[in-house]
């Protein structure tokens, strides 16, 4: 395996890549990874996948037990690095996929990259939306990527998947798997030709997908790929394939013998969760050091928190129909309204969210009973973490200037908009 890590430097000068433990099973006994869990969308449903992002009890990809904000996974890694400075390579792999939160990877990747430049960032993804970024990934020196690749049929693939979104638009049986291969094909040359290592991952279920694996690494052998993963289906409870045969130890090592001559095997995939860290195999517990990074990380320029409340008691405004906005801050551990500030006018569109964002440049959060995904992802970009909750505004405000989680009771989902007025035009929050 040493040879096919040591194949392309291309744009990874200095990083020694034999240190990978996915790649390298003797790297697995001395080196450990840690999974930055920063990807909580998905831009397609596997008939197999069921994503849980507060559960710390199922060992499986698409599990975690927090998804951490860039901020969040700086604070993580530090830790994580001074508990285990054998630490060679950090990741990004779900709980969705990394390119339907591409912002958030790349941001993440950047800092690592910044911070800890020996470091190896690998991602992993099913490779949709993966083509656009190659080449800031190149950029970044990152030296692995994973791609889960179910199939090279369209016939076949189409089974395995209930529906894909690229680009704002839904797709569909067919349509949506010939789109998967050729985006997953153009991202296997495109890694390839910037010189970055690319393992393929296929899930093997019994009765869809078994008696193409061979196919499978074929196709991937003839656009490049350096390694194959087989792995057979985890069963999850719930799923379109809860019920569907499983597949034998035997008829595994069958597949895996026929796949080991075309392309070399992985042999020991430990199945991670999308927080992972450890050696493989030897997870360490980290689910103290994920709670710590997870609460807001202060910044003393924006010592406020912004609330959207019709009566000063209350959050009970959403946020595309706040007239104003109070200001909070603590004065002698007590809470103090510092000041009341206008929302800017409606009918702006984006304008509108860029004008909030300087209305509330000093303020860490803005509390607010509901808001829709378009001035979420702005404000949070800015910095303003965008809170939805209802209930007592005073308890709200105290937990996150004190750096804790807003009880689970109150708490609602943010950016995703209840009212059906909200076009993104300035009079809801689009």
């Amino acid at each position: 395996m040493s040879e096919i890590i040591s194949q392309e430097t291309c744009g990874n000068e200095g990083l020694d890549r034999a240190k990978h433990p996915c790649f390298n099973g003797e790297a697995r006994k001395k080196t450990a990874r840690v999974h930055l869990p920063v990807a909580p969308a998905c831009n397609m449903q596997c008939r197999y996948c069921d994503r849980k992002f507060d559960c710390a009890n199922e060992s499986r990809p698409g599990v975690a037990s927090k998804v951490l904000s860039p901020n969040q996974a700086m604070v993580y890694l530090t830790d994580f690095v001074n508990k285990m400075p054998q630490t060679a390579v950090a990741g990004i792999a779900g709980p969705g996929d990394p390119f339907a939160n591409a912002e958030a990877t790349l941001e993440t990747l950047t800092r690592v990259r910044e911070s800890y430049p020996e470091i190896l960032l690998c991602v992993a993804t099913n490779g949709l939306n993966l083509p656009p970024y190659i080449d800031a990934l190149a950029d970044l020196k990152t030296s692995h990527v994973t791609l889960t690749i179910n199939g090279v049929d369209p016939e076949i693939t189409c089974k395995i998947y209930s529906w894909m979104r690229h680009e704002k638009r839904m797709y569909r049986g067919i349509e949506a798997a010939e789109l998967l291969l050729k985006q997953q094909e153009t991202s296997v040359k495109m890694l390839k030709a910037r010189g970055i290592l690319v393992k393929v991952n296929m899930v093997i279920v019994k009765g869809v997908n078994d008696h193409h694996a061979e196919a499978v690494a074929k196709q991937v052998k003839e656009w490049g790929a350096d390694i194959f993963n087989a792995i057979p289906l985890v069963h999850v409870k719930g799923t379109d394939f809860d019920e569907t045969p499983v597949i034998s130890g035997e008829e595994m090592s069958v597949i895996k013998a026929k796949v080991r001559e075309i392309l070399p095997l992985m042999g020991h995939c430990a199945r991670c969760r999308a927080d992972s860290a450890g050696l493989i195999g030897h997870d360490e517990d980290i689910q103290e050091m994920l709670e710590k990074a997870s609460l807001p990380v202060s910044d003393p320029a924006k010592p406020y928190v912004a609330v959207a409340s019709m009566e000063g008691i209350f959050v009970n405004s959403h946020l595309g129909d706040a007239p104003e906005f109070m200001i909070y801050g603590l004065k002698n551990e007590q809470l103090e309204l510092v000041a009341k500030r206008p929302a800017p006018p409606a009918g702006l569109g984006q304008t509108r969210w860029e004008m909030l964002s300087e209305v509330l440049h000093d303020c860490q959060a803005v509390l607010t009973s509901g808001c829709g995904p378009s001035p979420q992802k702005y404000l949070e970009n800015k910095g303003i973490r965008v809170i939805a909750m209802e209930g007592l505004l005073s308890e709200g405000v105290m937990a996150v200037l004190k750096g804790q989680d807003i009880p689970k009771m109150m708490q609602k989902k943010a950016g995703k908009c209840e009212l059906g007025s909200c076009e993104g035009t300035g009079q809801g929050c689009g």
